[in-house]
C-alpha cells in the first residue's frame, strides 16, 4: 500500500484523507460532511466544491484505497525484481496504513450498492492481476480463474473483517504490525507451495465430480 505522496497533500487530498479516517472509524452513514470538513480544517462548502456530494466523496475515497491495495501488486507483476523493496515498504510502518485497512473493512460491509461496487472493483482487480501473473508465468493456470479470483478476494478481506477474532486466536494484542509480520511468510508459503504434499485429493475431487455428472445425466 502506498502512502499519499507529498505533492498530493492538496486541499482535495486532505479532505479525502480525513474522510477515509472518519468513514473507516465511524461508518459512512454516521459521518457528516461537516465532520469531514472539521477534520480536514476546511469549510463544508469546500468539501462540496471538490466532491459535489457525500457519495462523490466516498467514490474518491474508494479510488484512493483501491489504488493503495492494488497498485503495489501491479508494480510487483511489472517489476518482480522490486518485490523485496515493495514488501519492505508494506512492513516498515503498518500504522501509516491503518486508516486504509479500517476503511476497507468498514465500507465493504456497508449496506447498499456502494459496498457492492467496492467489492466488485476489488474482484476485478484481483482477476486482472491473476491474468497478468499467469501470462507472465508467475502463477499457474487455473481451471476456473473467475471463481479462484472471487475466493482469493474473499480470503484477502477475511483478516480485515475478522481481525478481532484472528488476533484473539493468535494471542496478539490486535491486528497490528507484529501480527502482519508473523502472517507474511505462512501466507506466502501457502500460496507458493500449497498445503498438500501431493495431488491425491485433487485427483479424488476430479473423479468425484466426473462421476457425479455422469450419475446426474
Amino acid at each position: 500500500m502506498r502512502s499519499t505522496a507529498a505533492d498530493d497533500l492538496t486541499t482535495r487530498a486532505r479532505i479525502r484523507e480525513a474522510a477515509i479516517g472518519l468513514f473507516g472509524r465511524d461508518g459512512f452513514a454516521a459521518t457528516s460532511i461537516r465532520e469531514v470538513a472539521t477534520e480536514a480544517g476546511v469549510s463544508p462548502a469546500l468539501v462540496i466544491h471538490h466532491f459535489g456530494t457525500k457519495n462523490g466523496l466516498r467514490a474518491a475515497c474508494d479510488e484512493q484505497v483501491l489504488d493503495e491495495f492494488l497498485g503495489r501488486k501491479d508494480e510487483i507483476v511489472r517489476e518482480p525484481e522490486r518485490a523485496a523493496a515493495t514488501m519492505r515498504v508494506w512492513l516498515s510502518d503498518f500504522d501509516k496504513y491503518r486508516s486504509f485497512v479500517d476503511y476497507l473493512a468498514r465500507m465493504v460491509t456497508d449496506e447498499g450498492p456502494a459496498a457492492d461496487q467496492l467489492f466488485d472493483r476489488l474482484l476485478s482487480g484481483t482477476l486482472a492481476m491473476f491474468r497478468d501473473q499467469t501470462g507472465a508465468g508467475v502463477m499457474r493456470e487455473s481451471s476456473d480463474p473467475e471463481l479462484l479470483a472471487a475466493y482469493v478476494t474473499a480470503y484477502g478481506l477475511a483478516p480485515l473483517l475478522l481481525r478481532r477474532q484472528l488476533a484473539r486466536a493468535l494471542g496478539a494484542d490486535g491486528f497490528d504490525e507484529a501480527l502482519i509480520r508473523r502472517s507474511t511468510l505462512p501466507i506466502l508459503e501457502m500460496y507458493t507451495h500449497g498445503i498438500y504434499t501431493d495431488d491425491r485429493f485433487l485427483v479424488a475431487a476430479r473423479d468425484a465430480l466426473a462421476t457425479t455428472r455422469k450419475d446426474d445425466a
